[in-house]
């Protein structure tokens, strides 16, 4: 890892494009179930997440997996099996949406 040093405009389009990484309603959601080493099956996803659609879950999933973030297998096999799982890339964002996490939760404490 470097160290590299930042200007506010170097900074802010490095934020802007790991926001565009992350950008979709779901794509958040899917991680926190991914990760720790999770590794989940696409029906389980459904399960854990009944609010999206198969369409947009398969559509997350995929982005995901194009930026190097979500691994995903396929077995093939009948009836197929196909599952899930953070890279390690993926898994070291964990600390940083913690640290949001937290981050969000001091509000009302800071207020």
């Amino acid at each position: 890892m470097t160290n590299k040093t930042y200007t506010a405009l170097t900074a802010a389009s490095g934020v802007e494009s790991v926001l565009r990484l992350l950008e979709g309603r779901w794509k958040l959601v899917i991680l926190f179930h991914l990760f720790g080493g999770q590794v989940r099956r696409y029906s389980d996803l459904e399960k854990l997440i009944p609010d999206i659609s198969q369409k947009m879950l398969a559509q997350q999933l995929r982005q995901l997996e194009a930026d190097g973030i979500v691994i995903r297998t396929d077995y093939k096999q009948v009836p197929p099996k196909v599952d899930y799982r953070l890279t390690p890339w993926g898994q070291a964002l964990c600390p940083a949406l913690d640290a949001l996490l937290t981050w969000a939760e001091s509000r009302n404490s800071l207020i």
